[in-house]
């Protein structure tokens, strides 16, 4: 028997799986970390295929050149996508960072609707569209990922690729139909997306809030099917899958790097350095939507109600700088110094701080160190898709010795609800009870929590996910 042929893949992101940035005055390309990299990359390997998007510069970097150079030696290949300044300003930090980003995380206050903004998108997802058009071979698989690509579908169908199987996965949560509407140009981004043949979704609540919006501004939309995973709709002449599939990370990839000596190291160090003492993990990008004012203020009033946590637990808060150039991330980092600053000069006393804070990234051992040395992790988003924080941390606590306290509003509680003490971010009071619940658990108790949040990140990794996903699909 002939095996028929793998149908090749083209992966279409707003970021590329590298980066390109000037060093001493020359350009140089470098890896990007992620889940996403780590769960296509096979795929790509195995399938053959390209992957599209922006290498995070400018017009005026070499990056056909550079990636020319990277493709030479790998079995799919790196296409670039060049923006300029401006656009850069208008469609990736206008639109998709100040209207999507805000209003998919339910966060409204912070949303700014530009027309002027909303062009430049339409005119980069067309871009993008254009781009895909001329590497696509017939039987391609094209899949598209995240906010801010939403319409490439709808552009690839106006250039003649009306038959064509697209995909489309979102990272980030979709809002209420009441939240939706608000946007100004909402029922044009839903009949976009809808030209999509598969929707992908992290949640169950997510799938139910965009089938919401399509029944609002698409009466014409009938359903044809509707699984626990899945509902079919059919849409004129075509038939559109709508599904949730939770993302997670490569848990061999953790589990086996946190048993390195190196990793063990930097968990000793910590230790040594913070001794007598439990430590609580926060780890987040610079974000309005992480909830990490919420956090400060949730241990703040554990300390005052729980006097035995006054120098037996210390906080470690790692924020990862992240669109620093945002005028409501600048006011949240400076809102995040006083409020650390003020809680430590209310309770310090001698050789205990209480929070520990620190504006850098983490290299990939620090990080695993920081996993493996902290007690206990507040992962408290006020929103998230899924939250890959929780899980790596899980996936790290090699020991079994870790209690995660994470937010209902993020993904990840959806599957780690029978392990981690679930917590409304917006409940200080409660979130306060957590962190002193967490604090005297009994080890037999932790173990048991964390072996059934292992188990079940194991069982459904990031390489299931793209395989569940493109099963689907295909």
């Amino acid at each position: 028997m002939v095996r028929a042929k793998k149908r090749r893949l083209i992966v279409v992101s707003n970021r590329l799986p590298v980066k390109i940035e000037k060093s001493r005055g020359k350009w140089k390309i470098y890896p990007s970390p992620g889940g996403l990299i780590t769960a296509l990359s096979p795929i790509l390997r195995d399938r053959g295929g390209v992957w599209l998007g922006w290498a995070g510069c400018g017009k005026e970097a070499p990056v056909g050149r550079l990636l020319r150079q990277l493709n030479r030696h790998e079995s799919y290949q790196l296409r670039g996508i060049s923006l300029s300044e401006e656009e850069i300003a208008q469609y990736y930090r206008g639109f998709s960072n100040e209207a999507l980003w805000p209003l998919f995380h339910d966060l409204l206050g912070h949303c700014r609707f530009k027309r002027a903004h909303w062009q430049t998108y339409q005119k980069i997802n067309h871009l993008f569209a254009r781009q895909v058009k001329r590497l696509y071979h017939r039987g391609d698989v094209i899949w598209v990922h995240d906010y801010q690509l939403l319409m490439v579908a709808h552009y690839l169908r106006q250039l003649g690729l009306r038959r064509t199987k697209i995909s489309f996965f979102l990272h980030i949560p979709f809002p209420s139909y009441d939240l939706f509407r608000r946007l100004p140009w909402n029922g044009e981004l839903i009949y976009a997306m809808m030209e999509y043949d598969l929707l992908g979704f992290q949640t169950k609540r997510d799938r139910r809030n965009f089938l919401r919006c399509v029944k609002e501004f698409m009466p014409e939309v009938a359903i044809l099917a509707h699984k626990s995973r899945f509902t079919d709709v059919q849409y004129g002449s075509r038939r559109v899958r709508i599904g949730y599939y939770p993302i997670s990370i490569d848990y061999k990839d953790f589990n086996d790097r946190a048993h390195d000596p190196e990793v063990t190291k930097v968990s000793y160090d910590i230790h040594r350095k913070l001794s007598n003492r439990r430590l609580m993990l926060g780890l987040d990008r610079l974000d309005y939507t992480k909830g990490i004012p919420q956090r400060f203020r949730a241990f703040e009033r554990a300390l005052e109600k729980y006097p035995k946590l006054h120098g037996n637990l210390s906080m470690i808060q790692v924020l990862i700088p992240s669109r620093t150039r945002l005028p409501d991330y600048i006011d949240l980092k400076s809102q995040l110094d006083e409020l650390a600053g003020r809680i430590n000069g209310r309770f310090s006393k001698h050789e205990w701080l209480p929070i520990f804070y620190m504006f850098h990234s983490l290299k990939p051992a620090e990080l695993l160190g920081h996993y493996r040395a902290c007690e206990i992790a507040l992962i408290t988003p006020l929103r998230d898709g899924m939250n890959l924080v929780a899980k790596e941390y899980c996936a790290s606590s090699i020991d079994n010795n870790g209690v995660l306290i994470l937010s209902e509003f993020a993904g990840a509680a959806d599957q780690l609800s029978k392990g981690a003490l679930i917590v409304n971010p917006y409940d200080v009071e409660g979130t306060a009870d957590a962190i002193y619940e967490a604090f005297k658990m009994p080890i037999a108790e932790t173990s048991r929590r964390m072996r059934v949040m292992r188990t079940e990140i194991k069982r459904n990794d990031v390489h299931q996910w793209a395989a569940q996903y493109l099963s689907t699909f295909l």
